[in-house]
Formats: structure tokens, C-alpha cells, sequence
């Protein structure tokens, strides 16, 4: 450690540095930024995680639709119930994969499709599969938003010259 060369001031605590910081994405946190500590590893475990999920999703759809063969509820039930999942399904899916590569503009409409997305919870575990294949889901838009908000940082920093205080003020013209 090095000592403080100024004793009577205090030694400033480490904090993050100026600027913007990276958004943090669910399971990866901040290494999808530069690719580092394990990402392609992160990468992987998503990508079978949520593969492994839908099929565990889908198998059990299968005992359920089973127990409705079962229960002999008829023939127009069991289709209704197949086409309810696969319409839920392919919503979640869009819905997830489009707010992969942009933020929901209408929040309360985003909210209002949340019980059909947790129905069609495979179609959003395919998206997030899929895009993992690629990416870090959601990867896309936190990059454009971090270098955004980073090139407006700059830019602002840019225009600066230093401490107007320390500046010599020009002589007064009479």
C-alpha cells in the first residue's frame, strides 16, 4: 500500500470510474461488455439451460394433455387446449425475441401480456435458447445503449478545456 501524501486529506475511496457503466444482463452480468471471466462458458449454460427447460416444459404439457385423455373430456377440449399453447407459445416467443434487440415502447401493454407469456413459457425459453446461440441475450441493445450513452459522455468531456477557475483572465481593454 502506498501512503497518502497528503496527511490532512482524505484518501479518496475507490469507486467506479467516471462515466457510464454497463447495464448488467441476467446470468452474465457485465462480462458480455468484453467477453471475459468465462462468457462463452455463460454462453453455453444458457443455451442448455434453457433447452433443457423446454423440454422439461414440453413433457410436461404432454403429462398434462395426458391427463385430460385420461379424464375423457373430449375431443374439441384437447384441441383447444393444444392451439391455446402453440398461440401462447409463438407470442412469448416473438415478444421475448423483440425485446432482445429493443426496450417495450408501451410498458403497460408489455405488462398486460405477461400471463400469456408465462403460458407460452416454452416459446420465451426457445427465444432466449436461440439468441443465446449467438449472443448474450438482450447482448445487442445494452451494447448500442452502452456506446451511445459512452459517445455522449465523451463528447460532453471533449468540450471541456479544464478548470475554468485556473484560467488567466485577459487584461481589460479601456
Amino acid at each position: 500500500m502506498t501512503e497518502n501524501p497528503h496527511p490532512s486529506q482524505p484518501t479518496p475511496a475507490p469507486g467506479p470510474p467516471p462515466g457510464p457503466q454497463p447495464e448488467p444482463l441476467r446470468l452474465f452480468g457485465t462480462t458480455w461488455l468484453n467477453h471475459d471471466n468465462g462468457y462463452t462458458l455463460r454462453r453455453i449454460g444458457a443455451s442448455v439451460g434453457s433447452l433443457a427447460a423446454a423440454v422439461a416444459g414440453c413433457l410436461l404439457l404432454r403429462f398434462a394433455y395426458q391427463g385430460l385423455q385420461i379424464a375423457d373430456v373430449g375431443g374439441i377440449v384437447g384441441t383447444l387446449i393444444i392451439v391455446m399453447f402453440a398461440i401462447c407459445s409463438a407470442i412469448a416467443f416473438r415478444k421475448t425475441w423483440e425485446g432482445f434487440t429493443a426496450r417495450p415502447t408501451d410498458p403497460a401493454r408489455d405488462q398486460s401480456l405477461r400471463s400469456l407469456k408465462t403460458i407460452g413459457f416454452v416459446g420465451s425459453l426457445l427465444a432466449y435458447f436461440f439468441r443465446s446461440l449467438t449472443e448474450a441475450p438482450g447482448e445487442k441493445l445494452h451494447r448500442q445503449e452502452y456506446e451511445t450513452a459512452l459517445t455522449q459522455y465523451n463528447r460532453r468531456r471533449g468540450t471541456r478545456t479544464g478548470n475554468p477557475a485556473a484560467r488567466k483572465k485577459s487584461p481589460k481593454r479601456k
